[in-house]
């Protein structure tokens, strides 16, 4: 499965799940974010805004924007007011007649004075003064990114680190932009943002462009999504990441066809895992990108200490934890790596039986690639433990479970592999991308 064929499910799977307020945004927000990126950008709406300001078309309006501050469009209003004694603006002669023979006979100290004002509030200015907003709210949050050597900055705000100061100055200081109100918060409105592209200004249209195309992003719209994570969202060297996210769509799809019943999606917060739970005569919880430590579960590789004897493996582990212990006056696990998508946990209704699917994904056809994810997925599992205790075992043959406990999850490879049935004696099953819509299902059924 190419990148292009990625993107095109992924932009799909976050039509169907994310944007219709199922599919948790969080968990989307974590899984697109560069992972230099701190956890503010876990939020959905700002992580969009961020890949919105990193569009080469928003660094050239900031490129622009100082340009075209100095013809802002202002309108001129005429106010009349009736003043004694004191002139203040220019004398409207007819009116001070009229104002004087109706209501103030004999009185000569009355006039009627006009003044002109600028008004700077009108419809394209608002539109304007929000996109500004947007981006200046935006780059300082990430100020310290835009101004780092990340590959995802990408040829955008790189070398740009004058334009950031050029833009804080202009919102702090320039007097043209902190003369236009704040938009409230229902602004533009539609017919604002219609003003502003039938301008005749550049800069009007311009914005109101811009600020149509993060508003298709924030409703759902396809091509605005696509774009967004061909362009900003995934670095060309991380489409590990999209791979990730598309088995997990995967999972929550199959899974809910089966149950046929929405999942109760849960918001990722820190040191939670859980993305997604069916409930029925039996629990199903599904668990992304790490083990499930609010459940107690754990991948533990810890020799048995008070065994008689071990293995020379077994031994080095044994004596370096010691050491470093000692050395360190701390105490010392080891642990496996972590899976890199998916805990599924199964509890009967009783919550007397629990059964688990360990899933390793590599976005690799490489052969030792491969071979090393089959190698970490039977660790996850024999090294799997729920309240420190091994959830399989305690007989060596069943260190792995049933045979249907793990998963590797690869792309797609142009050699003829072995087919599912003849995997049903391995105690890790492989599928490759293709095949997880098909398939998947039958694993699934082998643990529910």
């Amino acid at each position: 499965m190419n990148r292009d064929d990625l993107l095109e499910q992924v932009t799909e799977d976050i039509l169907a799940h994310v944007m219709n307020g199922s599919f948790p945004e969080r968990e989307l927000a974590q899984s697109i974010k560069p992972e230099q990126l701190d956890e503010r950008f876990e939020e959905y709406e700002l992580l969009f805004d961020l890949h919105f300001i990193l569009k080469s078309d928003v660094v050239d309006f900031v490129r622009d924007l100082s340009t075209h501050l100095r013809s802002l469009r202002t309108e001129t209003r005429t106010t009349s007011r009736t003043r004694r004694g004191a002139v203040d603006g220019r004398i409207d002669w007819n009116e001070t007649i009229k104002k004087r023979y109706s209501e103030h006979p004999r009185d000569r100290s009355i006039f009627v004075c006009n003044n002109r004002t600028v008004d700077y509030d009108i419809p394209e200015n608002i539109v304007l003064k929000r996109l500004v907003s947007i981006i200046h709210t935006t780059i300082r949050e990430a100020e310290e990114y835009l101004r780092g050597e990340y590959d995802w900055v990408r040829e955008t705000w790189k070398g740009s680190t004058d334009l950031i100061d050029e833009l804080q100055r202009i919102v702090e200081r320039n007097v043209h932009i902190r003369r236009i109100r704040d938009p409230d918060a229902y602004e533009p409105t539609e017919r604002m943002l219609t003003t502003a592209a039938d301008s005749r200004h550049a800069v009007y249209r311009e914005a109101a462009s811009l600020l149509k195309t993060r508003e298709r992003l924030f409703d759902g719209d396809a091509d605005a999504i696509r774009d967004l994570l061909e362009e900003t969202a995934i670095a060309p060297d991380d489409q590990d990441s999209l791979f990730e996210l598309f088995v997990l769509f995967r999972f929550v799809a199959t899974l809910e066809r089966m149950r046929e019943t929405q999942p109760q999606y849960k918001t990722i917060a820190t040191g939670r895992q859980e993305v997604a739970r069916f409930e029925d005569e039996k629990e199903i919880v599904l668990y992304h990108d790490n083990s499930a430590g609010d459940r107690e579960l754990s991948f533990v590789a810890v020799p048995d200490e008070g065994a008689e004897n071990h293995s020379r493996t077994d031994k080095v582990q044994l004596e370096a934890q010691s050491i470093a212990g000692d050395y360190f006056d701390r105490e010392f696990r080891n642990h496996t790596g972590r899976p890199d998508v998916i805990v599924l946990e199964v509890v009967s209704e009783d919550d007397s039986q629990h059964e688990y699917l360990i899933t390793e994904v590599k976005n690799s056809t490489n052969v030792d690639t491969i071979r090393r994810g089959i190698k970490e997925t039977l660790e996850y599992l024999a090294f799997l433990r729920v309240n420190e205790e091994f959830v399989f075992g305690p007989d060596e043959d069943e260190y792995f479970g049933s045979g249907w406990n793990g998963l590797l999850v690869t792309q797609d490879l142009e050699d003829e592999t072995a087919s599912l049935e003849d995997q049903s004696e391995n105690p890790v099953t492989i599928l490759q991308a293709s095949e997880l819509e098909q398939q998947l299902e039958v694993v699934l059924r082998e643990i529910l």
